[in-house]
């Protein structure tokens, strides 16, 4: 899943953005209002971590013209204010949730799963496909009764194409979700990922994960599977 972060202190954004990607989540970085409405215009995020205290357009301005231009992702906003008013201001401009600073990094990881559970295509924090488990609280992956040990980027692909479980997605849809603006485009890197997961993954009947030829990869049932 791919997030923005909003923060205009480059320590603690870097030091946000380094958990988050050790956390097996594709992280962009924005210092100000405008750089983040830019972003914002220009690629699919899966969730924003927005500070209120940022030059040029303030959070609270950030969130308020993402609504207005019908922007549904997640908003987490940060803020060193724990005043009722500015908490009250966040969540009726469009903020999903708000989280106070000085704050336990833990905490943060479990509030974006939190949000990113609230969408329409994932409600619990366990996905199941077929005999595949995945835990996206723990990051735990079994298939059957084995547990599967991956990396967290093939944690993060693997995640991605379960939450779309069924779909075919294009190269380009998991380009923008499980990797950052930094992603060569013209590199092979989804298909050595694609195939160390099938490695991983389907080691036993039926296989998973199907590839369509000039249309992408999709993460089908053992239902359906056992059917082809």
């Amino acid at each position: 899943m791919r997030l923005l972060v909003v923060e205009d202190d480059p320590r603690l954004c870097a030091v946000l953005a380094r958990g988050l990607r050790e956390a097996g989540y594709a992280v962009d970085t924005a210092g100000d209002g405008d750089a983040a409405l830019y972003q914002a215009a220009i690629n699919p995020y899966d969730a924003v971590i927005l500070d209120v205290m940022i030059p040029g357009a303030d959070g609270f301005e950030v969130c308020r013209r993402l609504r207005e231009d019908h922007s549904a992702v997640p908003v987490l906003m940060l803020t060193a204010r724990d005043a009722i008013d500015d908490r009250i201001r966040g969540l009726d401009v469009g903020a999903d949730d708000y989280l106070t600073k000085p704050f336990d990094f833990g905490e943060l990881l479990a509030r974006v799963r939190a949000l990113l559970r609230r969408t329409p295509v994932v409600t619990s924090p366990t996905l199941q496909v077929g005999d595949l488990s995945i835990d996206t609280a723990s990051h735990r992956v079994r298939r059957g009764s084995e547990e599967i040990v991956l990396t967290s980027k093939e944690y993060a692909l693997l995640e991605y194409l379960a939450r779309n479980a069924g779909r075919v997605i294009s190269r380009e849809e998991i380009a923008e979700h499980v990797w950052d603006e930094h992603f060569d485009r013209f590199s092979n890197l989804i298909e050595v990922y694609v195939n160390r997961l099938r490695r991983k993954v389907d080691r036993s009947d039926p296989h998973l994960i199907i590839t369509r030829r000039n249309e992408g990869y999709m993460l089908r049932a053992a239902e359906e599977a056992a059917t082809r």
